[in-house]
C-alpha cells in the first residue's frame, strides 16, 4: 500500500477533510530515476519515487535531465540546485610560461667538437680512476700492515704466570689404622695374582 493511500484511509477514518492537497514536484535524473520534492529549492526534502514507497535521496551530486545539478549533503535534504559548473583548468602564470620557453630556446644540439671534448674528459677521468685503484690497493695493504704493527707495539707484553704451585693434599685413608680381616684377605688375593 502506498503512503498516499494510507493517508487517504486515515482521513476517511477520522472524518477529516483537507481542503488543500499538497502537490509534489517531480523531476528525472539523467539515468531516468524519478525524484519528488515539495519544491526543488535549497533546504527542501527530496525523495526517490519507487513502486511501493518514497526513499530519501542519498548524499551526493546528481544531474537532472534538464542539465541542472542537484547537490545533497544531508540525506534527503537539498543543499543546492543550479546549472552545472565545470571547473576551467587553471592557466599557468605568464612568468612560468616565459621561463619554459627560454629553457627550450637554450637547449640545442651538441656539436661534434662538444662531443669530442666530453669524450676526452671521460677518458681522462677513467685513466685517473684506474691509476688510483692500482695504487690504492698497494697503499691500502701497506697501511694495514703498518697499523697492525703499531697496534701490536702498543699492546703490553703478558708473561705467562701459572698459578702458584698449589700444594695438593693427598688424602691417604686408613694408613695408620690397623688391618682388618677383610684387608688381609684382599692382600692374599693380590699376592696370588702376581
Amino acid at each position: 500500500m502506498k503512503a498516499t493511500d494510507m493517508l487517504n484511509k486515515i482521513k476517511e477514518t477520522l472524518g477529516v477533510e483537507l481542503s488543500e492537497e499538497v502537490k509534489l514536484a517531480q523531476a528525472a535524473l539523467e539515468n531516468g530515476t524519478i525524484i519528488e520534492a515539495e519544491e526543488f529549492a535549497e533546504g527542501k526534502e527530496v525523495f526517490i519515487v519507487t513502486e511501493d514507497d518514497k526513499v530519501a535521496l542519498p548524499i551526493g551530486s546528481y544531474k537532472l535531465e534538464d542539465g541542472q545539478e542537484l547537490i545533497i549533503e544531508e540525506e534527503g535534504i537539498i543543499k543546492s540546485i543550479g546549472e552545472t559548473v565545470e571547473e576551467a583548468p587553471e592557466e599557468a602564470p605568464a612568468e612560468e610560461v616565459d621561463a619554459a620557453e627560454d629553457e627550450k630556446e637554450e637547449m640545442s644540439y651538441a656539436t661534434k667538437e662538444d662531443l669530442a671534448e666530453v669524450k676526452s674528459m671521460i677518458d681522462e677521468i677513467k685513466a685517473m680512476i684506474e691509476k688510483k685503484d692500482e695504487l690504492s690497493v698497494e697503499e691500502t695493504v701497506e697501511n694495514i700492515v703498518e697499523e697492525v704493527k703499531e697496534e701490536l707495539s702498543q699492546v703490553e707484553k703478558v708473561n705467562h704466570n701459572p698459578e702458584a704451585n698449589a700444594d695438593k693434599a693427598l688424602n691417604l685413608y686408613s694408613q695408620k689404622g690397623g688391618t682388618t680381616t677383610m684387608d688381609r684377605v684382599l692382600q692374599k688375593i693380590n699376592k696370588f695374582k702376581n
